[in-house]
C-alpha cells in the first residue's frame, strides 16, 4: 500500500480534496449502494461476493508490489479482526437494510465513535477522567434513545423484525469497535493492505458460508438479477472496498487522524440525504434531531480525546 503514498513533503492539495470526497461521498453513499444491490441479491451472498472479489484484488496488487504474505498466527488475528468488524460489523448492516431505510440505519451507526471509548479499557484511566468525554457519551447516547420517542418513519415497535435490525446494527456497531481495538492492540506482521485484503477475504467467506447455510442460494435467481443491482456491488467492491479505504491509509500519512477522522460526522448525513434523494425515503424531523445528537456527542468526544491523546490514532468507523 506504500506505493499509492505521495513522498512530497507537500501532497497536491486537489489529491487531498480528492481523498476527503472519497471518505465523505463514498462512503456515506454504501448505504444506497446496499439497498440497491439487495434488491435481488440476498444480503449475506452479495456481501461474501463484495468481500471476496475485493480482497483478492487488493491481495494480487499487494503481491504485486512485492508484499508477502504474513505468517500463519498473524492471518488468523487478521481473519478474527476482519470477521468482527466486515461480517458482524459489515454484513450485519446489509442485512438489517432489508428491513430499516438507510437513513436511519446510518443514523444508529453514527455511534461507532461513542462505543471506542467505552471499549477501550486501556484509556479508560483517561477517558472517564474527562468530563467533556463523559459528557459527550451521555449526549449520544440521548440521540439513540430519542429514536425510540415520538413519532417517526419508522416505528421500532410495530414488528419484531424491525426490533431486532435495531439490535442487529447497535451489534454490529460494537463488534465494529471491538475488532478495531483488536487489530490496534494484537501485533500482527504485514502491511496495512495485505491486512485488509485478508479481513476482506475472511469476513467474505464466512459472509458466503452464512448465506450457503440460510438458504440464500435457494432464494437467488440468475434470471432475476438487475443490471441496478449489478452495479451497484461492483460500486461497493471499486469504490466502497478499495478507492474509499485506499483514500483513508493515503490521508492517514499526510493529514492529522482527528481530521480524517471527520468522515464519521460527514457519512450519515450523505446517506440520510441520498436515501431520500434516490430511494424517496423521508426524512422526518425526528430522525434531523436525532442524528444532530448523536454527531453532537461524537463531535465533543472526539474533539475531547484529541486534547488528551494527541498522538492516539483513530480507527476507522464504515
Amino acid at each position: 500500500m506504500s506505493s499509492i503514498i505521495i513522498t512530497k513533503n507537500a501532497p497536491s492539495r486537489a489529491l487531498v480534496i480528492a481523498a476527503f470526497a472519497a471518505l465523505y461521498i463514498i462512503w456515506g453513499s454504501t448505504y444506497l449502494a446496499i439497498f440497491i444491490a439487495i434488491k435481488n441479491i440476498p444480503p449475506f451472498l452479495m456481501a461474501g461476493a463484495r468481500f471476496i472479489i475485493a480482497g483478492l484484488v487488493l491481495y494480487i496488487w499487494c503481491r504485486l508490489q512485492g508484499q508477502s504474505t504474513p505468517d500463519i498466527k498473524s492471518i488468523s488475528r487478521i481473519s478474527f479482526s476482519g470477521i468482527l468488524l466486515l461480517f458482524i460489523g459489515n454484513s450485519g448492516l446489509v442485512w438489517v437494510e432489508q428491513y430499516l431505510p438507510t437513513g436511519l440505519s446510518a443514523i444508529i451507526i453514527a455511534t461507532v465513535p461513542l462505543w471506542f471509548v467505552i471499549l477501550d479499557k486501556r484509556q479508560w484511566k483517561f477517558h472517564f477522567a474527562n468530563k467533556q468525554i463523559v459528557f459527550g457519551l451521555l449526549i449520544g447516547f440521548a440521540g439513540v434513545l430519542s429514536l425510540f420517542a415520538g413519532n417517526s418513519q419508522v416505528n421500532l415497535f410495530d414488528s419484531k423484525i424491525k426490533l431486532i435490525s435495531f439490535f442487529v446494527l447497535v451489534l454490529g456497531s460494537i463488534c465494529w469497535a471491538i475488532g478495531s481495538l483488536y487489530a490496534k492492540y494484537k501485533p500482527s506482521n504485514g502491511s496495512t493492505g495485505m491486512k485488509a485484503s485478508i479481513q476482506m477475504m475472511a469476513a467474505g467467506t464466512v459472509s458466503f458460508i452464512t448465506g450457503t447455510g440460510s438458504g440464500e442460494l435457494q432464494q437467488f435467481s440468475w434470471g432475476s438479477l438487475s443490471m441496478q443491482s449489478v452495479m451497484a456491488v461492483i460500486y461497493l467492491i471499486t469504490f466502497g472496498s478499495l478507492i474509499g479505504y485506499m483514500s483513508f491509509v493515503w490521508l492517514m500519512s499526510v493529514r492529522p487522524p482527528s481530521l480524517v477522522g471527520t468522515y464519521a460526522y460527514v457519512n450519515p448525513v450523505v446517506a440520510v440525504f441520498l436515501g431520500w434523494l434516490v430511494a424517496h425515503e423521508q426524512i422526518t424531523w425526528h430522525q434531523v434531531i436525532a442524528l444532530v445528537i448523536i454527531l453532537a456527542g461524537v463531535i465533543i468526544v472526539n474533539f475531547s480525546k484529541e486534547k488528551i491523546l494527541p498522538n492516539d490514532s483513530k480507527k476507522l468507523a464504515r
